[in-house]
């Protein structure tokens, strides 16, 4: 089928010859808008029987994998988007322009307006200017990528709701892209400051566990904590302290919030209890019917010296639902998702622009996205343990909510992105944010193709990012459904599926990369240890490459290990042992027969061999496989816990011999929902859910005391 069909071929030839380019092209554009009243989109094409049939296929294939995967496959994004995509090529011609502004080496580097900071510079060399973050100059700025995303959105429905080509609100965007964009690259000339990024963040052992964490010497929050004494509980609205240092568990004390005041998870340090909670408030408009709900996250302070009597120290609060929490020295990082309200007037600012302790934020402290629209923020404020009621710092990545990865001196915002008119596949923006000291400085973005799987595809190692994305097709193309003859050809397109390897300095430039991984395959789990990296993508089997990274400039793939099944999730266990959670499935890649623990010899990273594995029958999936802060694993006390579901909710201990292999040591069912939590102190283990807490001995795992709350 083609839009430009040979039924007027006789009519295209009638066009005069002497007509000049622009009458040219307003007879292109009129011929394809009357065409495209005419196509009929065949029920099997239209966008939720497309989604549906993806979806099925996507399950098929995957053995019921028990997790929302940020990779919405493109191909059917751009498949339920067709008439979206046609409209926007036609009448929008700032996505040309913004394809022009892609840099050298093929990795996407975007073009950004005033520069606020500049970052760490290799040999004092400036960052290139389209690489460095803009702060918005003021609201007016900020309100142009406002409407451009509402213009967008409108578009969209109005595709939806009739596949009707609207000609004059097509260029009506197309100013309005333009006009924003115009906006950002204006304003490109401007002076930078060096980032300093010199952190040193010891790691101190204790007889305690702590949360799994993604980054060592970077602190996270959980829903219990330990500090060898005491245990600290989320149990519903409430934060309950238990005295755990003699054998008879004592309750202590207990934090009550309000009822709207939803508690996402708490952190601990020294004598400081951080709790931090999401709240909605109603704002009243003009009249009693144009209100809107306003959503805020916010981090309160606890003087714990005396865990009897806790003392309120005060909090921090900011726009937006609660994203997650990073804790380095004595400073607290809150990061949280504002959504902007597309449809709010310039004047009504608190709409569109994020507060941080009922104050809307600076311009300047607004850092803008590399492309002409926008609608969401990536929130982060930074507060000190010693003063917690006083905001330091704090920043606002607008663009889309995006995947957070911290390390040690960085915080990397990384955003999925998919547009058509920008690239044929899926694409990824980054933007770095140096932090210290609770000081927050912008330092420089990128745009790299495919999209990451979590933040253990990402890592920063020796001043370089090193990131594994799975790339997809977005359709490509202004009319991706004109050379599609069948919805075949959309589900193989949603399964051509690559991967690929990069390793970027510190000014985010490109070093290298390595390409075509696992073709037709996705990343289900990564793991980046000092110069060597392991990765684990899935399609029947479970090949998991090990890829030598010492050499940053030269990447290269050792080995490949296929296995049945897939890891969805890698952990260091001890010298050159790897381990791995996930499912086991036949050869086929059809049937499940359980979740499976892997035992990875690396000691030969070319020859990475499963030395041992343990399938749990009966037992399709783990807390683990979404939410890695669930896993106890300690190479000292050799426990590796986790909650699994089966034919109910049990939390399991396993233990560990090269020559036995796993063997379960204790096993307990969980009563109700709660999320189980194993930690221990000393030589006990505490086993955590709800409002109940049970001890048990380490050696022979006997029951030593409950307590309800």
């Amino acid at each position: 089928m083609s839009l430009v069909g040979a039924d007027n071929t006789q009519k295209g030839d009638q066009i005069e010859t002497q007509a000049t380019e622009e009458q040219l092209e307003e007879k292109l554009k009129e011929k394809m808008a009357a065409e495209s009243e005419d196509v009929e989109i065949p029920d099997s094409l239209k966008p939720e029987n497309i989604e549906k049939m993806l979806q099925e296929k996507s399950e098929n294939q995957s053995v019921q994998k028990r997790r929302w995967r940020p990779l919405y496959t493109a191909a059917a994004a751009a498949a339920c988007c067709v008439l979206i995509i046609g409209i926007a090529v036609v009448g929008n011609r700032s996505g040309q322009k913004q394809a022009d502004l892609m840099s050298k080496k093929d990795v996407k580097t975007d073009h950004a307006g005033e520069t606020a900071d500049t970052g760490k510079h290799t040999k004092d060399q400036a960052m290139p200017a389209d690489m460095r973050i803009a702060s918005a100059k003021d609201y007016d700025e900020i309100y142009q990528y406002i409407k451009a995303e509402k213009e967008s959105q409108e578009a969209a429905a109005r595709s939806y709701e009739g596949g009707q080509f609207d000609e004059k609100r097509s260029d009506d965007s197309a100013v309005s892209g333009e006009s924003s964009e115009k906006a950002v690259m204006d304003a490109a000339a401007g002076s930078a400051e060096s980032v300093k990024s010199d952190l040193n963040v010891a790691d101190t052992g204790s007889s305690y566990s702590d949360t799994n964490i993604r980054e060592e010497g970077v602190g996270e929050g959980d829903i219990v904590k330990t500090d060898g004494k005491h245990l600290f509980i989320l149990n519903g609205q409430k934060i309950q302290i238990v005295d755990i240092q003699s054998k008879e568990m004592k309750a202590l004390s207990t934090i009550r919030l309000d009822d709207d005041q939803y508690i996402s998870e708490l952190y601990v340090k020294d004598d400081r209890l951080i709790i931090v909670y999401t709240k909605s408030e109603y704002e009243e408009g003009d009249n009693e019917y144009n209100g809107i709900y306003k959503q805020y996250t916010s981090a309160l302070t606890y003087d714990i010296s005396n865990p009897e009597k806790p003392k309120d120290l005060g909090e921090i609060t900011q726009s937006g639902n609660f994203y997650t929490m990073r804790q380095v020295g004595d400073y607290v990082y809150l990061f949280s998702n504002f959504y902007a309200d597309v449809q709010a007037a310039r004047k009504d600012t608190g709409a569109y622009i994020p507060e941080i302790n009922g104050k809307i934020l600076d311009s300047g402290n607004i850092l803008l996205p590399p492309y002409a629209r926008g609608n969401q923020y990536t929130v982060v404020s930074s507060f000190s343990l010693k003063d917690p009621d006083k905001k330091t710092d704090s920043k606002a990545v607008f663009g889309s909510a995006g995947l957070i990865y911290v390390s040690n001196d960085n915080i990397y915002v990384c955003e999925a992105y998919y547009d058509s008119k920008d690239s044929d596949v899926t694409q990824t923006c980054i933007r770095k944010v140096a932090y210290k000291d609770g000081k927050l400085e912008a330092v420089g973005q990128t745009r790299i193709d495919g999209t990451l799987n979590d933040s253990f595809s990402i890592d920063e190692y020796k001043g370089n990012l090193r990131l594994v994305t799975t790339v997809s097709s977005t359709g490509g193309g202004a009319f991706p459904i004109v050379i599609m003859d069948d919805v075949a050809k959309i589900g193989d397109m949603a399964s051509k599926d690559s991967n690929t390897l990069y390793i970027l300095d510190e000014n985010l430039e490109e070093l290298s990369r390595l390409e075509g991984l696992a073709k037709d395959e996705q990343v289900y789990s990564a793991r980046f240890m000092g110069d060597t990296g392991y990765v684990v993508t899935y399609k029947q089997v479970d090949p998991l490459f090990s890829i030598d990274l010492s050499d940053p400039k030269k990447p290269e793939v050792l080995g490949e290990l296929k296995i049945p099944g897939f890891s969805d999730y890698l952990h260091p266990y001890g010298d050159h042992l790897l381990l791995g959670i996930g499912m086991d499935v036949d050869e086929t890649g059809t049937t499940t027969n359980g979740v499976k623990l892997s035992m990875f010899d690396s000691s030969d990273p070319e020859d990475v061999k499963e030395i041992q594995k343990y399938v749990m029958e009966d037992t399709y999936s783990t807390n683990v496989s979404y939410n890695y802060k669930a896993v106890l694993i300690s190479t000292d006390k050799n426990l590796i816990g986790f909650s699994a579901y089966g034919k109910g909710q049990y939390y399991y201990l396993f233990s560990y011999d090269e020559k036995k292999g796993f063997e379960c040591i204790f096993e307990r069912e969980l009563n109700g929902y709660s999320e189980g939590r194993g930690i221990y102190s000393g030589d006990t283990f505490y086993l955590i859910a709800g409002n109940t807490v049970e001890s048990y001995t380490m050696d022979k795992f006997e029951k030593i005391d409950d307590i309800v709350l």
